[in-house]
Formats: structure tokens, C-alpha cells, sequence
């Protein structure tokens, strides 16, 4: 614990710790919650906490705290999974583009800074638009926009490295790009996409909670933390924790991935 904290520092540590109990919530909240997600507890709408309701009832009279905790599981689950999908996508892009000749790289990297210049709400709307909202989709959509990101980093990256004298002595070798780029590269680059990672994350949690706010992310019956913060608009006159609870989650668990990723950057 002492060499934990020497490493990431308190407010690693805070960081850490918000990160991993929202994790803990995504997996075993829907399993411990109160009630069940669509379960009408209370035919009074927008109650404030109390024993009974911690965290009170939504607009339909059903119990915040339960809500919450199933829709945690949309929220970690589809951003961590939209953000491994880019990585690995940009990260193989972007080696196999380094690898390779400068026509191959060329069209690469300009087809990535043909995506990188659309806005990535409006390519996500464009996209939506076209092909609809589900799970899937929305998975497919959000890895796709964060993508040419993670590809111009990696790239950078890689290039750099295969300037190196061992990259040049494999490739006198005889070796070819997939060991080059697998054996050579990629493991001198993996930290920096590590930290790349965590913020990716972040982006598609804000992306998907801002979709789901206008209606566009996750659908019902099931919500995410940005749908529940939608539904709940009509309590936020009366400052109902329907509406604040979501809105907190959303923050608490952002700023405590930006948390330990600022802290494993500043203790490389």
C-alpha cells in the first residue's frame, strides 16, 4: 500500500478508488440492488432520500438507487468496451501504417485525417441518424469516431521508435512488418496507449452520456447514467436527487479516471 501510494499519490489513490467502485457498481449492482430496475416502488413521484429510498424516486415513482446502480453497468461496459474496440483498431492502424511504405502511410493517415476533422458529435448524430440507436451500434459508432485519435498517437509514436538502430538492424534481418511492428515496436510504445486508454474512456462516457441526453443513447426499457439524468429533467426545479444522483455518478466517475491517469503520466 505504501509503495502504491508512493507511486500514485493521494489523489491517485482517489482517483483509483472512485474508478474502481464504479466498476464494482457496473458488475455487481444489478445483483444487489433494492429493487428491480422498472419495479414502481412508490406511487409518489421525485421523493427526496430517506431510509427507505436513499437516493429517492424518478419521475415514475421507481427507486433512484436501483436505477443507478443498473445503469452503471451501460455506462462502464459500453465505454470500456467502445474504448478497447478504438485502441485496438487505431493502435493496428497506426503500427501497420508506420511499417509500411510511405504510399501505404500516405492513404492511411489521410483517410484517419479525413475522420479526425469531422466533430465527433456530429459524426456520431450523422451516424445514428442513418443506422439507428442500439447497443451495438452505438458500440460500432463510438469506437469508430475515437479511432483516427488513438491512430494519429500511435502512429507518432511508432514512427519514432522505428527510427531506432534495433529497428533498423531487425529490419537488416530480414525481418517482416508483423514482427517488426508486434515484437519491436509495439512494446516500447504500450504505456503511453495505456494512459491513452483512460482518456479515451472518459471521451466515450461523455459521448454516450450526451447522446443518451438527447435521447439517442441507450434505449428504453433499459438507461444508462445519461438517460436517467434525461428522464428526470422535470424534477430538477424541485432539486430532486432523481436527477442529481445520475449527474454525480457521471462526474464522480470521469474525474476519478482523469484522476489516476494524470497520476500514472506524472510518475513515468
Amino acid at each position: 500500500m505504501k509503495s502504491l501510494y508512493r507511486y500514485l499519490g493521494i489523489t491517485g489513490l482517489a482517483g483509483l478508488a472512485l474508478a474502481l467502485f464504479w466498476v464494482l457498481v457496473s458488475f455487481v449492482g444489478p445483483l444487489i440492488a433494492p429493487y428491480g430496475p422498472g419495479e414502481i416502488v412508490n406511487y409518489d413521484v421525485f421523493l427526496p432520500m430517506s431510509w427507505e429510498h436513499p437516493l429517492g424516486t424518478d419521475y415514475l415513482g421507481r427507486s433512484v438507487l436501483s436505477r443507478v446502480m443498473d445503469g452503471a453497468r451501460f455506462t462502464v461496459g459500453l465505454a470500456f468496451a467502445a474504448a478497447l474496440l478504438a485502441s485496438l483498431l487505431g493502435t493496428g492502424l497506426g503500427l501497420f501504417s508506420a511499417v509500411s511504405g510511405k504510399a501505404l502511410d500516405e492513404s492511411i493517415s489521410r483517410v484517419m485525417d479525413a475522420l479526425l476533422s469531422i466533430p465527433n458529435k456530429i459524426f456520431a448524430l450523422v451516424m445514428i441518424a442513418a443506422l439507428g440507436s442500439s447497443i451495438p451500434i452505438l458500440l460500432l459508432i463510438t469506437a469508430i469516431t475515437y479511432t483516427p485519435g488513438v491512430f494519429r498517437i500511435a502512429r507518432s509514436l511508432a514512427v519514432n521508435i522505428n527510427q531506432m538502430d534495433y529497428i533498423q538492424v531487425a529490419r537488416a534481418r530480414g525481418e517482416g512488418r508483423l514482427y517488426l511492428a508486434s515484437v519491436e515496436v509495439l512494446p516500447n510504445m504500450i504505456h503511453p496507449m495505456l494512459t491513452d486508454f483512460g482518456l479515451r474512456f472518459v471521451y466515450v462516457v461523455l459521448l454516450l452520456s450526451s447522446l443518451s441526453f438527447l435521447g439517442l443513447g441507450v434505449q428504453p426499457p433499459n438507461a444508462d447514467l445519461g438517460s436517467l439524468v434525461r428522464e428526470n429533467m422535470s424534477g430538477l426545479w424541485e432539486g430532486a436527487p432523481a436527477i442529481m444522483a445520475p449527474a454525480a455518478a457521471i462526474i464522480s466517475l470521469t474525474i476519478g479516471v482523469n484522476l489516476f491517469i494524470d497520476s500514472l503520466r506524472s510518475s513515468r
